[in-house]
């Protein structure tokens, strides 16, 4: 892989943090004037009093066998010159850590780097005192003043850390993914991230930053879950494909279509980005009343670049609305008295019920994307989720109602077709193929079948007892829009 505006560097400890400087860079001269900041979108601090202590142990056991030079890590900077700074893409927690033992070791030292404000977060507000606080006691039982001088000049002279500098944001991100992937692996969600910044090549360095920080910002678990639990199903589902796990193998499903794609259809999903694009920037959304026209659907392609990070934080959102049954926000679901019982903690617990709660909101996810829409749906599309939801729930639950342990095997032949289960039929399928929501729920209403009590294993007893005016039991919906035989 060829980085053409990478530059290589060592640095010692003492160089970097007290005098600004790069020890070496890759012409075998020192590099002055090294303003470390810690950019907006970089995450918070998060290293715990485990994890410094750690830090200073490797430091000590390196000291104590006499390592001449201890590596502790690399450092990824963005030379962003506009600024004049240079904006920490990786190494972010170390090297917070290594300016905190240092103060720790000396409390009269100047160290410029923690002199600048950094974001108020829980995280960093909460983490940073409590770890110099944490180093300061381990260090108090170091002992005598010489031992605590000799460690500082220790780290000083023979602790270094490797350092990539880049004026190109989008080639650090790439530099700092690559390097991940070496050492450990990432989600998939991670490794997309870095797959389409590198598809951003045209875009400016402050649109980069702003993209990467609106995906940092989001939820990094809901944001992994979004991908491997929805997306990725929803994908194999509606070709009728046994879904596994989502990974670096199979991630190409979300790489779409880059700038060298000039074959037909991907001119054709192009110009559907394009227009979308123009007429959202322009006077058409006055004019028609249409807002924020989106070129997404779960069965297309996505367009590399930064569509991909738009594709991502707008499905982030509908499935946050669609999760999400509070009366007063989302345009979605709200106050919905079938998703009222299944919120309930008895109704989440345990594999089978997480499987099949899964399967209710990834139908209804696509329902949305293709009959909905997100941002203020009018009257009568509410009125058709509604009744898809029902059915949507009675396809889901049939499942669960007939299974006293359930596991993905036996929930992906349902959803593929199992003759042998009542209602099991492939309902992402069936979405796809329908043209309106109304033909899709006569479709439904005519599939989905009440489901025979000999086949119900699921506890029925006192299906209309209630819990803080919500019924306990799910089954409670089958018999009330008779669905139990």
């Amino acid at each position: 892989m060829k980085h053409i505006n990478l530059k290589l560097g060592i640095t010692k400890i003492e160089d970097l943090l007290i005098n600004q400087t790069i020890t070496q860079i890759d012409d075998g001269k020192s590099k002055n004037d090294i303003k470390l900041q810690i950019p907006n979108y970089q995450r918070p601090y998060k290293w715990s009093s485990r994890n410094v202590i750690q830090l200073l142990d490797d430091i000590i056991h390196a000291k104590n066998e006499n390592k001449e030079i201890y590596r502790i890590g690399t450092l990824i900077l963005h030379h962003d010159e506009a600024k004049s700074v240079y904006n920490i893409v990786d190494g972010q927690q170390r090297t917070i850590t290594l300016s905190l033992l240092l103060k720790a070791l000396n409390e009269t030292l100047s160290i410029p780097f923690l002199d600048q404000r950094i974001s108020s977060n829980e995280h960093n507000r909460y983490n940073i005192p409590k770890n110099y606080q944490t180093l300061k006691r381990r260090i108090d039982n170091i002992g005598e003043s010489k031992e605590k001088q000799d460690l500082l000049e220790y780290i000083y002279q023979h602790c270094e850390l490797i350092v990539v500098i880049t004026k190109d944001i989008s080639e650090a991100f790439q530099f700092f993914d690559s390097q991940n992937a070496r050492g450990k692996k990432l989600y998939p969600h991670d490794l997309l991230k870095a797959f389409h910044l590198r598809e951003m090549g045209g875009v400016s360095a402050e649109e980069t930053e702003k993209t990467v920080k609106t995906w940092e910002e989001l939820d990094q678990q809901f944001l992994a879950g979004l991908f491997s639990d929805y997306l990725y199903r929803i994908k194999e589902w509606i070709k009728g494909n046994y879904a596994e796990e989502l990974s670096e193998k199979n991630i190409n499903k979300f790489k779409g279509i880059t700038c060298e794609y000039n074959f037909p259809f991907a001119q054709f999903y192009k110009a559907a980005f394009a227009y979308s694009d123009m007429f959202n920037q322009g006077t058409m959304p006055f004019v028609t009343g249409i807002r924020g026209l989106k070129p997404f659907q779960l069965d297309a392609p996505i367009i590399a670049g930064k569509p991909f990070f738009d594709y991502a934080k707008h499905y982030f959102e509908i499935l946050k609305d669609i999760q999400n049954n509070d009366k007063y926000e989302g345009y979605l679901i709200n106050d919905n008295e079938i998703v009222k019982t299944l919120d309930l903690p008895k109704n989440k617990r345990g594999v089978g019920n997480a499987i099949t709660r899964l399967m209710f909101d990834t139908a209804i996810l696509l329902y949305v994307d293709r009959f909905t829409p997100a941002q203020k749906p009018t009257k009568e599309d509410l009125n058709l989720l509604n009744q898809y939801i029902v059915f949507a729930f009675i396809w889901a639950y049939s499942l669960r109602a007939q299974y006293y342990n359930l596991g993905w095997h036996s929930a992906q032949q349902y959803i593929l077709g199992n003759p042998e289960r009542t209602n099991s039929f492939n309902i992402f399928k069936a979405i796809n193929e329908f043209d309106s929501p109304i033909e899709l729920l006569s479709m439904l209403s005519d599939k989905i079948n009440p489901l025979p009590n000999n086949k119900i294993v699921a506890k029925k007893d006192n299906i209309k007892e209630k819990e803080e005016n919500v019924y306990k039991s799910y089954l409670f919906y089958f018999e009330k829009y008779n669905f139990i035989a």
